[in-house]
């Protein structure tokens, strides 16, 4: 029989799949027409795999959606919302949507492992890699909190401390060259934040400061700190009485230590720093902070689209205005 050219697309339906292409299950896309269809599995997933993929944790309020927003405009590629509620999250894309962006979901939950590696787990098969990862997932007890000092103490520095860490344990090995993190820390995250009790603090603060600090040292401080607020002991022991304000100091050091390990690994280019985004109105702050979510985002985007190459800032403390922060002697500017 003589083969005719098709001269027109059959009525039908697109229907989007998971296919498995070179043994790797990928993203694609099949037109479905009674007996006929045509699947495009090669060139979604060529598709998947070059595009530029972003992620916002605890982005469905407050700073983080203000984030969003300004990414969903700036940011070449994909923006992926993530919460650790999903109908919450949803909403927050549902409205995203009626502003005229189009952000991908998924599930986070930087308390859960599982959740961690679910995730990355499905940035690794979709998509092969990460470009831009924005930590700004975090949780802060208010002023008149009535829970007891050691559970806040252990529950912030699990999610803001030790959930950012995870995360980053989890998807680092996906940053391609020329990748950007960005810790999103607070003015309670400068160094000089930690004013205890001294000379105990003062010893704190060296350690800290040092170009030697660890990953592993720090984590051991974040948990002493723990130990000592169960044990009643944290003010002896030169602790400040702020738990928020020692997990976010543990974030902002953090990032010091992964660029020290990003400048010598083999992927070009990769940079992670922290900010202070400024006293914003939103739920943690109680709607007391001066600043919109949108003035908020203002640093932390401006981080998340640093141009490649660029040689600072690199493992640096920036304030809300984007200007960069002495982390170890300070000043700590007046302005939030």
């Amino acid at each position: 029989m003589e083969s005719q050219a098709m001269t027109h697309k059959p009525e039908g339906r697109w229907v989007r799949r998971t296919c498995l292409l070179e043994g790797r299950r990928v993203g694609c896309v099949t037109w479905e027409a009674g007996n006929w269809s045509l699947n495009l599995t090669g060139i979604a997933a060529s598709m998947t795999s070059s595009s530029r993929i972003c992620v916002v944790t605890g982005a469905n309020k407050g700073i983080g959606y203000g984030i969003m927003k300004e990414l969903c405009q700036k940011f070449d590629g994909i923006v992926y919302l993530t919460a650790r509620n999903e109908e919450r999250g949803k909403a927050a894309v549902a409205e995203l949507n009626k502003l005229g962006y189009n952000p991908s979901f998924h599930l986070l939950d930087i308390d859960s492992k599982d959740s961690i590696n679910t995730f990355a787990e499905y940035l690794k098969e979709t998509y092969g890699g990460l470009d831009v990862l924005v930590n700004n997932a975090a949780i802060a007890y208010k002023v008149g909190a009535t829970e007891p000092f050691e559970e806040q103490a252990e529950n912030t520095v699990r999610t803001n401390y030790f959930g950012t860490l995870n995360v980053c344990h989890a998807l680092f090995p996906l940053l391609r060259p020329h990748a950007r993190v960005v810790h999103v820390s607070s003015s309670a995250g400068h160094l000089l934040r930690m004013n205890g009790k001294e000379p105990e603090s003062s010893g704190f603060r060296t350690k800290l400061a040092s170009p030697d600090l660890t990953e592993e040292d720090l984590s051991s401080m974040m948990n002493d700190f723990i130990r000592a607020a169960k044990a009643g002991t944290w003010k002896e022991e030169g602790w400040q009485s702020n738990t928020y304000s020692v997990s976010k100091v543990g974030v902002s050091a953090l990032a010091r230590i992964q660029q020290r390990a990003f400048d010598e690994d083999p992927r070009p280019d990769i940079v992670v720093n922290s900010c202070h985004p400024g006293y914003v109105s939103t739920d943690m702050s109680s709607h007391k902070g001066p600043a919109s979510i949108e003035e908020g985002a203002v640093c932390p985007s401006y981080l998340a689209l640093l141009p490649n190459d660029v040689e600072e800032p690199r493992g640096g403390y920036l304030w809300s205005q984007k200007q960069i922060v002495d982390w170890v002697h300070g000043p700590i500017p007046v302005r939030f």
